[in-house]
């Protein structure tokens, strides 16, 4: 176990620099011995070293390594007392991208008192791909995590984007709103990598959720993708219930630039009362209606 109770000799910097040296030229030759754990210890608590660049050699020397260093990382992560030692290591995973390293990197996210043993625990459920995903999803549903996790959880599922999007297409019938929220937000990207109608289907038919998050996501996706056939249904939203939707209709349609929306956002504004709303609306016809 790489923990506090862990006994090895501090090298100094010299000595440290050397193994790293004797490790990168093992590694050219094909000459290192990925079962010699102790060599592997060693390298893994050089992560804590106070200089950027030798924790850097190290992390990359640990990522050419590849599956043998995995457990030792893992227990690092998870144990280590040195916060310096558990960022590089779940950086050094993200190298990696081991499917095994799933469950104890979702614990970390959930777990760790770091900020940036978080983010880099995220990082390397992105870079896992699919086999990240069922976790993600769980985090998403989960009523009693945090927005902060759940954005998270977010950021790594769309990342992964199209490598996963039947499940995406599969997932917005969620139950969790904020899963179809984090699938139409993934979706995006999917669109912008990998457009096809489908998915476009899939956001458009986003706008008409019964929750206003998903809607406003959908409406907020299909603007900044700049896709002119939303055109009709985000035009509909415009007379929504919802305020947050209303606003969320009249900055996508801004987006869009279509001049023929001139006249349903002006309707809009004459019969609107909510003051955030109306400036949206009046953002929206001031940017179309631009000379």
């Amino acid at each position: 176990m790489l923990n506090s109770e862990t006994s090895f000799e501090t090298n100094s910097a010299a000595e440290t620099e050397a193994l790293l040296q004797t490790v990168r030229e093992q590694l050219i030759l094909h000459t290192f011995d990925s079962n010699n754990q102790q060599l592997l210890n060693q390298m893994v608590e050089s992560l804590g070293d106070s200089r950027g660049t030798i924790r850097l050699g190290f992390a990359e020397a640990l990522g050419q390594v590849g599956k043998p260093a995995v457990p030792l990382l893992l227990d690092a992560l998870s144990h280590h007392a040195n916060v310096v030692v558990r960022r590089a290591a779940a950086k050094t995973l993200t190298l990696i991208a081991d499917p095994q390293a799933v469950p104890d990197l979702i614990d970390a996210l959930l777990t760790d008192e770091d900020t940036v043993v978080k983010g880099s625990a995220v990082g390397a459920l992105a870079r896992t791909g699919e086999a990240a995903v069922p976790a993600l999803l769980e985090i998403l549903s989960s009523p009693e995590l945090p927005e902060s996790t759940k954005g998270h959880a977010s950021w790594a599922l769309a990342f992964i984007g199209a490598e996963v999007k039947e499940i995406l297409y599969r997932e917005i019938a969620s139950e969790s709103a904020d899963v179809r929220v984090a699938v139409v937000g993934a979706l995006a990207k999917v669109a912008q990598d990998a457009p096809e109608e489908k998915t476009f289907q899939i956001l458009i038919d986003a706008l008409g959720d019964r929750e206003s998050m998903v809607r406003c996501e959908a409406a907020a996706v299909l603007g900044n993708l700049s896709y002119q056939p939303a055109f009709p249904q985000l035009v509909e939203l415009l007379p929504h219930a919802d305020g947050e939707t209303r606003k969320a209709a009249a900055l996508a349609l801004m987006k869009l630039g279509d001049r023929t929306a001139l006249v349903p956002l002006r309707a809009a504004l004459e019969r609107e009362s909510e003051t955030m709303v109306r400036r949206s609306l009046e953002l929206a016809i001031s940017q179309i209606d631009k000379p």
